[in-house]
């Protein structure tokens, strides 16, 4: 009988056609679905759905609607990427400015991040290492549409502790 793989890595099901096998991946995934917009280097923005990201790894995939087929994603390699925002909502808030003063109650220490674009991004983060491709930063307002970013070490323009 022939094990045909999932889409999840090291994962087998045998005698279930790939059809099936792909359907039931794609429900267990939609439940951790991440909204993101991504930035990249060129200025370019995407927004789309990302399932299970791994900083550990060098690319992911970006999906256009969070049922959308494995076949509808579009890997993209972190190398290429300013960060990667994980938001609460594709439309945002372009009028509200946020807050950078530091709850008493939030984990980490606060980082100033400057981007080559000229963005500077003040958050929390609770494990920057410089040797790592990237890391997590928290915003410290509660109304940020951002619920974190991913910071990709090698594209900042420089990281500093404050």
């Amino acid at each position: 009988m022939d094990a045909r793989r999932c889409l999840i890595p090291g994962y087998t099901i045998p005698n279930l056609a790939y059809t099936r096998c792909h359907r039931d991946v794609m429900t267990q995934m939609q439940g951790q679905a991440n909204k993101v917009v991504v930035a990249f280097l060129d200025g370019r923005r995407a927004k789309g759905y990302v399932f299970n990201f791994s900083a550990l790894r060098d690319t992911f995939r970006l999906f256009p609607e969070q049922t959308s087929h494995h076949e509808a994603g579009t890997d993209i390699p972190l190398k290429d990427l300013k960060a990667i925002f994980f938001v609460k909502d594709f439309i945002g808030h372009p009028e509200y400015h946020e807050s950078y003063d530091i709850v008493s109650s939030a984990h980490g220490r606060r980082v100033e991040v400057k981007c080559a674009d000229g963005e500077t991004i003040v958050a929390v983060t609770e494990g920057y290492n410089p040797q790592k491709p990237g890391f997590f930063v928290f915003p410290p307002d509660p109304n940020s549409n951002n619920l974190r970013i991913f910071v990709v070490t090698k594209n900042a323009r420089s990281v500093r502790m404050l």
